[in-house]
């Protein structure tokens, strides 16, 4: 019986593991076109194609109604223009009760309370700075008093643009305008064992520089890049690193990293084709289910949110149609690139 109870365990342990691998990987579900198949499709969408995690945007209602009684867990983000309100606590708690506690059958996971706020002075979403980390604060306190702490963790979306240096990752630090705008949102959440949401994008970084090989980007055949007595060989893993690396210096060394999105566009750039990004999203999906986590945090799994599910043909342009060609999915529902999740 012991060999047969041992090969039991075996088993268990597989699908366990299977099951593990399978749930590190999400998808964005932005809604920024007016081609788009409905909010209940979507969702069933989702399952049809067996991704049980997704973020949105905004508290849509008709999204939230479709993820009820679902498999699929959730990243709901408080958009930037409510900042300000629920810096007010009794704001907070109707917002709480409003899109989350009125929907007790959907499988909430994170509340991004923000997404990419930035302190330079020359970003669009630098006014709503002041706002960040009393809004985290009071849906935090929402989210405790309604007793569902164990289930939902409230954070923020940063993004690499707030490092000022990313090479060689170990070194990785927060721009000298980030640091007092980041520093007591990182303490917060270490107080809070809650995680941090980062957006991580090589292809922004080979779009912005020459000097990035587009094969290192790509999890290809790049160079190997020192670090120390590490050797990275694609661009994501460095990035992931340099953001550990600056939050340790900051006193959260300890605060998980979620990817909250990582993608790369078919179009809209040299380096934006359907097949470096069909190429980076099955290598970034390989990458995740293998579980090897990266150099600097071997062994780790690393939890990634893809964007996006659809091209989005009213997003803003930023320069070149990319932002609106980062679909994994055409609006059709036909697919770019034949993932498997």
């Amino acid at each position: 019986m012991a060999p047969q109870l041992l090969l039991l365990g075996l088993f268990i342990n597989l699908l366990i593991f299977t099951d593990t691998q399978a749930q590190q990987i999400g998808v964005c579900n932005g809604r920024l076109g007016d081609n788009l198949p409905s909010e209940e499709e979507t969702v069933n969408f989702y399952q049809r194609n067996g991704i049980t995690r997704m973020r949105i945007y905004d508290p849509n209602p008709a999204t939230l109604r479709a993820l009820q009684r679902t498999n699929i867990e959730l990243i709901l983000d408080v958009p930037n223009i409510e900042l300000e309100s629920l810096t007010n606590p009794s704001n907070a708690r109707t917002w709480v009760q409003n899109h989350i506690q009125n929907y007790p059958e959907v499988n909430f996971r994170y509340i991004a309370v923000g997404n990419e706020v930035d302190p330079n002075p020359m970003k669009y979403n630098s006014r709503f700075v002041d706002f960040v980390l009393p809004a985290m604060r009071n849906v935090h306190r929402a989210i405790v008093d309604a007793r569902l702490d164990n289930q939902i963790k409230v954070s923020t979306a940063t993004y690499s643009a707030l490092l000022a240096n990313t090479y060689p990752p170990s070194e990785g630090v927060f721009h000298l305008n980030a640091i007092n705008f980041t520093k007591p949102i990182i303490a917060f959440l270490a107080q809070n064992n809650l995680p941090m949401l980062a957006n991580i994008y090589p292809y922004f970084a080979c779009r912005g520089s020459a000097d990035v090989n587009l094969q290192y980007s790509l999890f290809t055949s790049g160079p190997l890049v020192p670090d120390k007595d590490l050797m990275y060989s694609n661009l994501f893993d460095a990035m992931y690193d340099a953001h550990y690396a600056a939050q340790a210096r900051l006193g959260g060394e300890n605060v998980e990293i979620v990817v909250s999105e990582s993608g790369w566009p078919s179009a809209g750039h040299r380096v934006a084709t359907p097949q470096n990004a069909g190429t980076y999203y099955r290598k970034l999906i390989e990458h995740v289910k293998e579980g090897k986590g990266t150099p600097a945090r071997p062994g780790r799994y690393i939890e990634v949110y893809l964007f996006a599910m659809f091209d989005e043909n009213l997003k803003d342009l930023d320069g070149d149609d990319g932002e609106r060609n980062f679909g994994l999915f055409k609006p059709d529902e036909g697919s770019k690139y034949q993932l498997g999740f």
